[in-house]
């Protein structure tokens, strides 16, 4: 009687155990496609994502049909114990034609469940093959440009694009839809790019990937810029290098932190007003000339400067922007109407504001004593905004005023030109369909 108990709990416990592995995963793979829908080419590869976090994946297939045809274009077996897989699907190879097809994925775990035949799910995902490349038609004439200053292209585009704009060397300025399928895009000829290196590329990637790159009419004048010897003195090492003691802690040599700031810090900075940059309208905020500061102007856009300490060379930089200088905390005004995006602390700029006028173009306001203007704010043209300083990296108190497209400081001083406005800008903009002189 004992040994037939024992023999029937022993039974128990193995139909227990049998079951508990039998039942322990009864859910199939997790698939995720990206995209999942919408068009694609094989210039995009489409990323498939599985996972399953209980016996692990064994298998995966993925075909692809259109019409009549179908094709398996991946088998895969999987080693024991993985759990999570991404495919990279490319479509060069499937002898497509532009219409509509299905992605049809099938994958299995290694789970015993089914009678060892594990869990399986299979989806399927509705696309739409694009192979040909959008067409872009240029709608401006005159793409004049200075060396440092800006230009504006306004082009057509027969599909919507999900990259858009002009390439300048590794910079990229994006266009902004305006009416229909015209866009505006502002770009700029870099200071420190020569006329022969200055090649700017009409770039439209569609929502496939297809890629349409063209080059187009443009002058440039080429320009050069002021140099300056700069005394690096022992005074301003120590009134000035505390500000920044902060951010380098671990630096307490005055003339080794000032280096530091003119180059570490600069580059940072640099790549924040990048940033900042994206952070734009898509249409124009500002209307007419901008508003030049009341006061003297000290140092010049792209102005080179050689850096002396005790009589000996330490460093250069280049001065972006220009220096305004009047009376101590003088008033500082919006040079045009946009929303406030920066005005916050920002390295060698100091106490800073920036201000938004649309298309990727803004102004900067640098060295601030005070700031009356926060970020959201919407502004007008010469409404006073903040008080000079002497923040950051500033000798006295003056005004940094600088102009921005997408986030690369260009010259000032063709925005303060009302004519080269109407010449350049304005009159391009009002020949948009809706559009409306600036």
């Amino acid at each position: 009687m004992k040994f037939s108990v024992l023999v029937i709990s022993l039974l128990v416990a193995a139909l227990a155990v049998g079951g508990f592995f039998y039942l322990r995963d009864t859910s199939a793979p997790q698939i995720a496609l990206n995209p999942e829908a919408g068009p694609v080419s094989a210039k995009k590869a489409l990323l498939l994502d599985l996972q399953d976090s209980g016996s692990g994946l064994k298998e995966l297939r993925v075909t692809v049909v259109q019409g009549e045809k179908t094709q398996e274009i991946l088998n895969k077996s999987f080693d024991a114990g993985t759990i999570a897989h991404q495919e990279s699907l490319v479509l060069s190879g499937a002898g497509l034609k532009d219409g509509p097809l299905e992605l049809r994925v099938s994958a299995g775990d290694r789970s015993i469940y089914s009678f060892g035949r594990g869990n399986r799910v299979e989806q399927s995902f509705t696309l739409e093959y694009d192979s040909k490349p959008p067409t872009v038609a240029v709608v401006s004439t005159a793409h004049n440009l200075n060396q440092g200053g800006a230009g504006l292209i306004i082009y057509t585009v027969s599909e919507e694009p999900a990259k858009s704009g002009v390439q300048v060397g590794e910079l990229f300025f994006p266009g902004f839809r305006q009416q229909g399928d015209t866009f505006a895009c502002f770009f700029a000829f870099p200071w420190n790019m020569s006329a022969a290196q200055f090649t700017p590329r009409l770039v439209n990637i569609d929502q496939a990937g297809n890629e349409r790159i063209s080059g187009f009419y443009h002058h440039v004048n080429a320009r050069s810029f002021p140099r300056d010897r700069i005394e690096i003195s022992n005074n301003f090492l120590e009134s000035k290098m505390p500000e920044f003691q902060e951010f380098y802690p671990e630096t307490s040599d005055l003339l080794q932190l000032f280096l530091k700031v003119n180059g570490e810090m600069r580059g940072q900075n640099v790549q924040a007003l990048l940033e900042i940059g994206r952070n734009t309208s898509p249409r124009p905020l500002w209307k007419g000339g901008f508003v030049r500061q009341l006061g003297a102007p000290r140092g010049h856009f792209a102005q080179g400067r050689t850096y002396h300490h005790n009589g000996a060379e330490i460093d250069q930089a280049t001065h972006l922007g220009v220096d305004i200088a009047g009376l101590a905390q003088m008033p500082v005004v919006a040079a045009n109407g946009g929303r406030v995006v920066f005005a916050d602390y920002l390295g060698i700029y100091g106490n800073t504001i920036i201000i938004d006028h649309g298309l990727g173009l803004q102004s900067l306001y640098a060295h601030l004593s005070q700031m009356s203007a926060a970020v959201g704010d919407t502004v007008d043209k010469g409404q006073e905004i903040a008080r000079s300083g002497a923040s950051g990296m500033a000798g006295g108190d003056h005004l940094h005023f600088g102009m921005l497209i997408s986030g690369l400081e260009v010259v000032p001083l063709e925005w303060w030109d009302e004519n080269w406005i109407k010449n350049n800008i304005s009159g391009k903009l009002a020949e948009i369909p809706g559009g409306a002189p600036l």
